[in-house]
């Protein structure tokens, strides 16, 4: 009797200790990084299904992917996609709008002066786009690759709205011979391209990052993922060729353009509210005033890999200092300002530092190519 009852008892110990054991377990699963790609199987699965079938998506597929991959923009706007009814400042990313200022002084003219005229484009891609789940915002790359002109040719050889090389082209389903190039085709082309954009996101999970490997390929970008330990645009941009990089600066300041300046003229934009000298729209309070330190450096530093260094969230690095990639462009001084521990790991490695982020800047500009379009006075002639 005594030796049932020790092996009754043992086995409840047994038991007990299971149980635990999975509680814990389930109480300790490692976080993931914010900035770490999560799949969605059931998202993959759709996307195959799309790219795979010649004839659109059944309309459930597309509710659902539409639903999905406007988190795509995560790292762009704070609810995942632009709220016409709501202050563009208050839902872009901080970083994003002193990004985008010296493009909108130099091309806000003129994109808004597209903005009146592109309309039926517009609507044309949104409707072909909407019918494979995309955002709307993506028929924006069609102006900063070929300013929406179906004849648009580069030196490179890329031709058409979407700029598809040939080889590209072929590959998602375009005819390109001596007798046809369906590139210039507006429908055939956007087709294409929807479909193209969906293979390069199914990967890399943010729109940010396909438009950068739209430009310079996919394998920059994921070089730069590499290097940089992240997913974050924020994050990695330095480590992009430099073409690469204002192309995504270019589709958010054309973004902000068609978007949020609307029944304005273009000479009644301000730009100046983004920059006056080197002081930025301040996002510091008074408490990260009285936690910070500040010290005026100069030189090529970039944000990215500072905040690498630091091992510091580049998104509260940027927060914190406001259009300091813009300044240290620009050759100016500017007013680090960092919590105190950080402060001092950052004088304590000033110097080694700068030298990386000089050795990644000038790795980028030797990468940098120069995509140049044909006058349009020649397709009006041959009108």
């Amino acid at each position: 009797m005594r030796r049932i009852l020790s092996i009754a008892f043992f086995l409840a110990v047994l038991q007990y200790s299971s149980s635990a054991k999975s509680f814990v377990d389930k109480n300790h699963l490692p976080k993931i990084p914010t900035d770490t790609i999560v799949t969605s199987v059931p998202e993959d699965e759709t996307i195959d299904e799309i790219l795979k079938s010649r004839e659109l998506p059944r309309k459930e597929k597309i509710q659902y992917l539409s639903q999905e991959t406007k988190y795509g923009f995560k790292n762009l706007f704070k609810n995942y996609s632009y709220n016409a009814a709501m202050p563009y400042s208050s839902q872009v990313n901080p970083y994003a709008e002193t990004y985008m200022q010296d493009y909108l002084q130099s091309h806000g003219s003129y994109l808004q002066k597209m903005k009146g005229e592109a309309t039926l484009k517009f609507n044309f891609i949104d409707n072909i786009f909407a019918q494979y789940g995309l955002p709307k915002e993506l028929k924006y790359l069609a102006v900063i690759e070929s300013n929406l002109n179906s004849n648009a040719s580069s030196w490179v050889g890329a031709r058409g709205p979407w700029q598809f090389m040939s080889y590209t082209a072929k590959d998602y389903g375009l005819q390109v011979n001596g007798f046809v190039d369906e590139r210039t085709d507006y429908y055939k082309s956007t087709n294409a391209a929807a479909r193209y954009l969906l293979t390069l996101y199914k990967d890399l999970k943010d729109w940010l990052l396909v438009i950068a490997a739209y430009n310079g390929g996919p394998g920059r970008v994921y070089s730069a993922i590499r290097q940089s330990g992240s997913r974050n645009f924020w994050a990695l941009q330095y480590y992009l060729p430099t073409e690469s990089r204002n192309h995504v600066k270019k589709f958010i300041a054309t973004h902000y353009i068609m978007e949020a300046v609307d029944n304005t003229s273009s000479a009644n934009i301000d730009y100046s509210t983004l920059k006056t000298g080197n002081t930025f729209k301040s996002t510091v309070s008074q408490e990260d005033a009285d936690n910070t330190e500040v010290l005026n450096i100069s030189g090529k530093y970039n944000s990215a890999i500072i905040a690498k260094n630091l091992t510091m969230d580049i998104t509260e690095f940027n927060r914190l200092n406001s259009g300091f990639d813009m300044v240290m462009s620009s050759g100016e001084a500017f007013d680090l300002r960092l919590p105190a521990d950080k402060m001092d790991l950052f004088v304590a490695n000033k110097y080694p530092i700068l030298n990386e982020c000089v050795h990644v800047l000038l790795n980028t500009v030797n990468t940098e190519t120069k995509t140049v379009y044909p006058d349009q006075k020649i397709f009006k002639k041959k009108k």
